[in-house]
């Protein structure tokens, strides 16, 4: 007797990796549309916990906003660090003394800091919790491949599962598998820079303040946690930046300390230092028929603005905002004139965005005198203008230009 082949299992959005992108759109999603509107997360490192790392990262204010919506914030805040104030200073490495070029208050509202900073694992578990609770599924397996129809795309799992969905979303990292199966091209390069990442411990308190002080290698950024701890995000030539990772543990904190200053005390290394090479990537298209790439699938910027993760957020809020006006309206939410939504509103922001963080890299990223007196001189006049500076922290808050709802703390 002939065995008929069994119908694949269905789902309204399929949503391949399961990190803070993929993670914040399923629970959007399920807030916005409800228990009936199916979402699945496949991600093989779904069967762990979230590693405990030194990454932590700056939430913007819209960012927080949206994880009130979706009510997220109540298991993240006690683990977030207000970022109350911020100075920016321009120096050599040796420099006994750093001039403050420019300093921000760090209110985009009262009583509203316009970034707070937590670490990714807390979030991350925040966001699957609350994707359990609200009835997302979870595969512990990768996409091995999948085929776009007219009416629906059938994804293979690498487990040997076969799902069929009107919708599936890359959320799979810097260098998507999905993009690359897809046939979009990205745009970009490497800037033989590579950020190290880790936490320190200091005798005094932080106070909430953020310092950015601007070497000939790169930006060093002093970002506050909890307690008397704060994160680091050094940026070195790459060479060096795996060098400095290998050394003992007391002569990396000789170097670190050269670069951190006394303000804060003693300092104690609390983690293990990790490098991660820096670059700029941007899709060519960020949808293709029934595809649609989101976050570093889509995008990968220079941290130096610390807007990575945030243009991210931009990306889940203006889909699930795409989305959810189609599906309650009855259309296909995977049409094509629905993901053409989602590109216009997100595509020539990210390039901008993009283009702004390069500029700023190189500008800053230089050690030439005649450079350094030029940036100088802009950022002196930008710290006597208040008008300019609020311009500036909104933009970083991430609450100017057609911000979707859930960034503005509503529910699609």
């Amino acid at each position: 007797m002939i065995q008929e082949p069994t119908s694949p299992a269905r789902t309204a959005v399929l949503i391949a990796g399961g990190g803070l992108a993929g993670l914040s759109l399923a629970v959007a999603l399920k807030v916005s549309l409800g228990a009936s509107f199916h979402v699945t997360v496949a991600d093989p490192a779904i069967a762990a916990p979230p590693p405990e790392s030194g990454r932590a990262s700056a939430f913007a204010a819209a960012a927080r906003r949206m994880f009130e919506a979706t009510g997220v914030w109540d298991a993240i805040a006690p683990e977030a660090q207000p970022i109350l104030d911020m100075v920016v200073t321009d120096s050599r490495t040796l420099d006994v003394v750093r001039p403050v070029f420019l300093t921000f208050g760090g209110e985009v509202a009262p009583g509203e800091p316009f970034a707070h900073m937590a670490p990714n694992a807390v979030v991350t578990r925040a966001l699957s919790d609350r994707a359990r609770a609200l009835g997302v599924a979870f595969v512990a397996s990768s996409v091995a491949g999948f085929e776009a129809g007219a009416a629906d795309t059938r994804v293979t799992l690498a487990d040997g599962q076969v799902i069929a969905t009107p919708l599936l979303v890359a959320c799979d990292g810097g260098g998507s598998r999905l993009r690359e199966l897809a046939g979009i091209r990205t745009v970009g390069w490497d800037y033989d820079q590579s950020g190290i990442v880790c936490t320190v411990g200091h005798e005094h308190d932080h106070e909430g303040r953020a310092e950015e002080h601007f070497l000939p290698a790169g930006p060093f950024a002093i970002l506050p946690l909890t307690g008397r701890r704060s994160s680091i995000v050094w940026t070195e030539e790459t060479g060096r930046a795996e060098r400095l990772c290998r050394l003992p543990r007391e002569l990396f904190l000789d170097e670190l300390e050269t670069r951190f200053g006394h303000r804060l005390g003693e300092i104690a290394l609390l983690d293990k230092p990790a490098a991660y090479p820096l670059g700029l990537k941007v899709a060519r298209d960020f949808v293709a028929p029934r595809l649609a790439l989101v976050g570093d699938a889509a995008h990968v910027i220079h941290p130096i603005a610390g807007q990575g993760i945030n243009i991210g957020f931009r990306d889940v809020a203006a889909l699930a905002e795409c989305l959810a006006d189609a599906a309650r309206l009855g259309m296909d939410h995977g049409a094509a004139d629905v993901l053409a939504r989602y590109q216009r509103w997100r595509r020539f922001d990210t390039t901008v965005m993009g283009v702004t963080t390069d500029g700023l890299n190189r500008l800053f990223s230089n050690g030439s005198q005649p450079v350094r007196f030029v940036r100088d001189l802009g950022l002196g006049l930008v710290d006597r203008l208040p008008g300019l500076k609020n311009f500036f922290i909104r933009q970083a808050a991430g609450i100017t230009g057609d911000v979707p709802k859930l960034l503005r703390g509503e529910t699609p």
